[in-house]
C-alpha cells in the first residue's frame, strides 16, 4: 500500500542512512538492516535490495544484518541465504532486540553473531500456513499429535499416560490432516538440516583449535566434531522441552552456554552507541510507517523505489 508522506519524511530518511552510515564506516562493511516477517512472498524484493546494494560503487565483501524478527518461513530463509551469500563472503548478523523462530535460523547462516545482554533470540520453531492459511508453529503441533498419540497407546513405564485419551481428543486426532502434520514435520526437518548445514560451513570455518575443553585444549577441531556441535546446538535450540514456548526469549548467556560463540557488542562501546543511536532511531520510524517489512540499505533515499525499500 502506497503512503502518504509529510515534508518532513525526506529529512527523517537522510538522517537514518546518515546513521547507517557511520556504522558502516565503523565496522568497514557494508550493512542492511530487516525489520518484520520473514515470508516467501518478499523474496523478489530481498533480491531487488541486496542486487541494488552489490552494485553501487563502495561494495565491500562483507554484509553486517541488523535483524528484528518474530519469525517466519524457514523456507524463506533458504531463499534469502542463497541471494545474500552469493554476493557476500562473510555475513555477520547484529541482533539489537529480537530475531525469533526463522530469525534465530536466519542468524546461524552468519559467520557472527552479535548481540548484548539486552539482546535475544528464541527456539527453532519453524512457522507454517494450515490449510485455513494461518501461520503456525510447527513443533507445537507436532508436540500435541506426539502427546496424543501417547495417550492412546497402552500405560506402561514408559508411557505413564497411556490408555487416557478423551473422546474429545480422540475427534481432535482424527480429524487432523496427515498431510498438513507432514508438512510441519518436514518444515522441523528442514530447520535442523539447515542450521547443521550453515553451523559447520560459516559460523564454524574459523573454529580450527579447542580452546575450552582441557582435554582437548590446542588441538585440532575434526569435521565430524563440528557436526556434532551443531547437530547438539540444533537440538537445544529445538528441543520444546526446554523452551516451553514459541516465542520463549534466549539471551547471550543462554546461547554461550549451548558453546555456541556470540560476539558481545555491549562489550565496544563505541560499536554500542553506533547501534543503538542506528537502532533506536529505525524503530521509531519503522513504527511510523507501519511497514510490514522494512529493508534498509545506505542506498535508500527514494523511498517510493520498492525495490530498495519495502
Amino acid at each position: 500500500m502506497k503512503m502518504d508522506f509529510q515534508p518532513n519524511d525526506s529529512l527523517l530518511k537522510a538522517e537514518l542512512t546518515k546513521r547507517l552510515l557511520k556504522l558502516e564506516q565503523h565496522l568497514s562493511a557494508d550493512v542492511i538492516s530487516f525489520t518484520g516477517a520473514i515470508h516467501e512472498g518478499y523474496s523478489p524484493k530481498v533480491l531487488g535490495v541486496i542486487e541494488d546494494l552489490s552494485k553501487t560503487k563502495d561494495k565491500k565483501d562483507t554484509l553486517y544484518i541488523i535483524l528484528t524478527t518474530t519469525g517466519g518461513s524457514a523456507h524463506a530463509v533458504d531463499v534469502y541465504v542463497n541471494i545474500i551469500r552469493h554476493h557476500y563472503k562473510t555475513v555477520n548478523f547484529i541482533v539489537p532486540e529480537y530475531a525469533y523462530s526463522a530469525g534465530t535460523i536466519f542468524c546461524m547462516s552468519g559467520d557472527n553473531i552479535y548481540m548484548d545482554y539486552y539482546s535475544v533470540l528464541g527456539p527453532i520453531d519453524p512457522q507454517v500456513q494450515n490449510k485455513d492459511g494461518r501461520w503456525v508453529a510447527a513443533l507445537g503441533y507436532l508436540d500435541k499429535i506426539k502427546e496424543l498419540l501417547d495417550k492412546a497407546r497402552p500405560k506402561s513405564s514408559e508411557n505413564p499416560n497411556g490408555d487416557t485419551l478423551t473422546n474429545a481428543e480422540f475427534l481432535i486426532l482424527k480429524d487432523f490432516d496427515l498431510a498438513e502434520l507432514r508438512g510441519y514435520e518436514q518444515a522441523r526437518d528442514l530447520t535442523i538440516d539447515l542450521l547443521k548445514i550453515w553451523l559447520v560451513k560459516y559460523k564454524f570455518k574459523n573454529w580450527t583449535k579447542h580452546e575450552t575443553t582441557s582435554e582437548l585444549l590446542g588441538q585440532p577441531v575434526t569435521e565430524e566434531e563440528k557436526k556434532k556441535r551443531a547437530e547438539s546446538i540444533a537440538k537445544d535450540l529445538g528441543d520444546t522441552s526446554i523452551w516451553k514456548s514459541h516465542g520463549r526469549p534466549i539471551n547471550i548467556q543462554a546461547l554461550k552456554d549451548m558453546k555456541l560463540k556470540i560476539e558481545d557488542f555491549g562489550s565496544d562501546a563505541a560499536l554500542k552507541k553506533l547501534i543503538r543511536s542506528y537502532y533506536d532511531f529505525l524503530r521509531d520510524y519503522t513504527g511510523k510507517i507501519q511497514s510490514s517489512m522494512a529493508p534498509h540499505t545506505r542506498d535508500q533515499f527514494n523511498f517510493l523505489h520498492t525495490r530498495t525499500f519495502i
